[in-house]
């Protein structure tokens, strides 16, 4: 079967689609033909060995897909033959086939297609665990989405308002700021000057929640555009302007926070856990809250131009990559 694999660790644009061998699923594993693979910023940061994980040259990318299964566990007639799911690995799935843990497998919603599916899975798992679990997001606050135009961006958008609160995007492009809006934001701004007009928006209060992606020059505003009791989420550093200091005196004069936001090592930490953050997200796709925004598609050959574009900060909504 053909797979995007990593052969030395020179990059994206060194990619290569080799004939490699069928998975053997495990016991409790699902076979899955895949259908469309998402593109992230795990998979860039593997073709260039710098994740905290590093597989052995060569393997394969891969970290959210969806497709249809093939065969799934004894016991979960859930999964069964015929089942389009979305599943999401440490790498691996961009392949024709992939064996993933049942675990990390979801099934996907009639309302959404299969490339919507390969949009879905780190990013809304990250957005829900974000806001509700580091966030403690209550109905009727405010949200402040850096990088909205993004995939974390734009699901994070789509969980806030399933949750009913209230989104004001920052974007960094007058296009970004469409695309934000087209995805559910209430309200969108652009970077330069966003927190004099956060303040206008908020009546001068502030927002309850930010949720920063991008680190950078933003963060000393971001803090300052917090309500009293607020909550910085700290995601990633998508400016890629170093990481951020915090002077803690703006911590203690307002009474906000800033927390870290780190979904993968905690929730592959707890079995299950996944699970159920999906079945708190299957309401919000059914009643058409969260409807990930696909950017450009791609063919499997052409998966390292996706990283790139990713990378240099052109792709739209979530960069998908067609298997078949």
């Amino acid at each position: 079967m053909r797979a995007v694999q990593v052969v030395d660790t020179t990059g994206p644009e060194h990619l290569q689609i080799n004939d490699v061998a069928e998975p053997v699923p495990g016991p409790d594993d699902v076979l899955v033909e895949v259908h469309a693979v998402g593109t992230s910023f795990p998979d860039l940061l593997l073709s260039r060995g710098e994740y905290q994980l590093r597989p052995d040259p060569p393997f394969t990318l891969g970290v959210d897909f969806a497709g249809v299964v093939v065969r799934g566990p004894e016991g979960r007639a859930d999964l069964a033959p015929g089942t389009r799911v979305a599943g999401v690995a440490p790498y691996g799935g961009a392949a024709e086939l992939v064996a993933n843990p049942a675990v990390s497998t979801f099934v996907l919603p009639e309302s959404l297609s299969l490339e919507q599916g390969a949009a879905l899975p780190m990013n809304y798992l990250t957005a829900q665990f974000a806001l509700a679990e580091r966030g403690n997001l209550r109905a009727g606050e405010t949200v402040l989405v850096h990088g909205a135009a993004g995939g974390v961006g734009t699901a994070t958008i789509q969980v806030a308002k399933g949750y009913g609160a209230r989104t004001i995007a920052v974007c960094s492009t007058e296009e970004k700021r469409r695309v934000a809006l087209d995805a559910g934001a209430d309200e969108a701004v652009l970077l330069d000057g966003f927190k004099d007009a956060v303040k206008d928006l908020t009546g001068g209060v502030g927002v309850d929640v930010v949720m920063d992606v991008v680190g950078g020059d933003a963060f000393t505003d971001s803090l300052r555009v917090l309500a009293p009791q607020g909550r910085l989420l700290v995601v990633g550093f998508a400016a890629g302007q170093g990481i951020p200091e915090v002077k803690v005196n703006r911590l203690l004069l307002n009474n906000v926070d800033v927390r870290g936001v780190g979904w993968g090592a905690y929730a592959m930490m707890r079995p299950g856990y996944m699970e159920q953050q999906w079945a708190e997200l299957v309401p919000m796709m059914e009643a058409g809250t969260i409807r990930p925004p696909v950017g450009a598609s791609y063919d499997l050959e052409d998966f390292g131009r996706a990283l790139v574009d990713m990378d240099e900060r052109r792709t739209l909504g979530k960069g998908v990559v067609r298997v078949r």
